[in-house]
């Protein structure tokens, strides 16, 4: 029986539609589109030459310039989308324990950007000894969770999680597992990229994992669409606070939302591949649903991890229909990828703000682009414009590389 509840009360994204709450929400609501042409580098001989990027991004409206120069991009991102979840929580870091406040924020790949940097400045000019002394220190994927530490104070547990699409979800359920055990009152969770980069771009081109919709490039994220060919890459970062229910009321904190359950579940399959019929994403939504103690029928929206790949969407809608059966065609489900393209390890978390902000609103965003339907895809996926529906209970998915499968289940809080 649980006995220690845990709260959402903070919130903070940097995504391809949007710095910050407000701006995310209106470009989600009203279904816009954030992916264009890549701007960082030439993609004449790539096969994919767009992506979903950040846009009117300055670090320096937030961060200090020397800190910046020793940041990559991605723990740029981290610090600010952690910055905006902070503020919004109204916490007074000079009023909690800081020992009982803590950090796990993750990266699927992490400081990119840094790594072909670094690599060029040794191999062109011979020496290593144009490596920069920051170099290590800003290309791991832990140094995140580490700075974001070092900025507020706080020392608590703090790590990171890697596990592909599944890293900020993985965030997540860590942190909502460390307070209701008792380990901590406050965390700060989530997950930042920022990898639309040479190296990135090639490597999910040779899997030929990308749309390479280069004269659609604004249609080509098309989940659960029979046209659909490939993920797009995308980038940004996203931070929740998870707080204990009675820590947080005793501070008159605003609550978006109550996190109910957790479930993690692994394909033990093929390294990229689903299982054929989702048989982990069944597990872990149903894991879900056991921990929260609610019955499938409860759950009103699941936010897919909707990649628009042909294996992933057909496979998640079978999984989908395992755990509901009838219910299955009561949902409405959507996918955030159609708009802000794949944020890989950042994904869990900025989706996961999707679909508080869901339940906080009542308003599904759509699926946009979804024009052709797949057969095999016969669900609501909210399709093209936003759903107007009460939603209590939501699920969000994420499932990565490695066969990684993480289900959050939130729901509206109720005393």
């Amino acid at each position: 029986m649980k006995n220690r509840r845990v709260v959402v009360t903070g919130m903070g994204v940097v995504s391809p539609i949007g710095i910050g709450l407000s701006e995310f929400w209106t470009g989600l609501a009203e279904g816009k589109n954030g992916i264009e042409l890549i701007t960082r580098f030439d993609t004449s001989r790539f096969d994919t030459k767009f992506g979903a990027e950040l846009k009117n991004f300055d670090p320096a409206k937030f961060l200090d310039k020397k800190l910046i120069k020793r940041l990559d991009p991605y723990a740029q991102y981290a610090l600010v989308s952690s910055i905006g979840a902070i503020e919004d929580s109204g916490i007074d870091l000079d009023k909690v324990d800081k020992d009982r406040f803590g950090v796990i924020f993750g990266s699927g790949i992490g400081g990119i950007k840094t790594m072909k940097v670094q690599h060029f400045a040794y191999f062109e000019s011979g020496t290593p000894r144009k490596i920069s002394p920051f170099f290590v220190p800003m290309m791991i994927s832990n140094i995140a969770a580490g700075q974001i530490s070092i900025k507020f104070g706080l020392k608590g547990p703090n790590y990171a999680t890697t596990s592909a699409c599944a890293t900020s979800s993985h965030s997540i359920a860590d942190a909502f597992i460390l307070i209701e055990r008792g380990s901590a009152n406050i965390m700060v969770c989530g997950g930042s990229e920022s990898s639309v980069e040479e190296m990135s771009v090639g490597g999910f081109n040779a899997m030929r994992a990308l749309s390479t919709w280069n004269d659609r490039y604004r249609e080509a994220s098309r989940p659960f669409d029979a046209d659909r060919s490939g993920f797009v890459l995308g980038e940004g970062s996203g931070s929740l606070i998870l707080e204990e229910l009675e820590h947080a009321i005793s501070r008159g904190a605003k609550i978006y939302a109550e996190l109910g359950g957790i479930g993690l579940t692994g394909d033990a399959y093929h390294i990229t591949a689903p299982v054929p019929g989702g048989e982990g994403a069944a597990g872990s939504m149903k894991e879900a649903i056991r921990d929260a103690g609610v019955m499938p029928e409860d759950v009103d929206y699941i936010n897919a991890h909707g990649t628009s790949t042909p294996f992933n969407d057909v496979n998640e809608t079978k999984a989908i229909k395992t755990v509901f059966n009838t219910h299955a065609y009561n949902l409405v489900i959507s996918s955030n990828k159609s708009m802000i393209g794949h944020l890989l390890g950042a994904a869990g978390a900025v989706e996961a703000i999707a679909t508080i902000l869901t339940i906080k609103n009542n308003k599904i965003p759509p699926t946009i682009n979804l024009t052709n339907p797949d057969p095999e895809c016969d669900l609501n996926y909210s399709p093209i414009k936003s759903t107007d529906k009460e939603v209590n209970v939501a699920i969000s998915n994420t499932f990565g590389f490695g066969g990684h499968n993480a289900s959050i289940l939130f729901r509206k809080f109720e005393v």
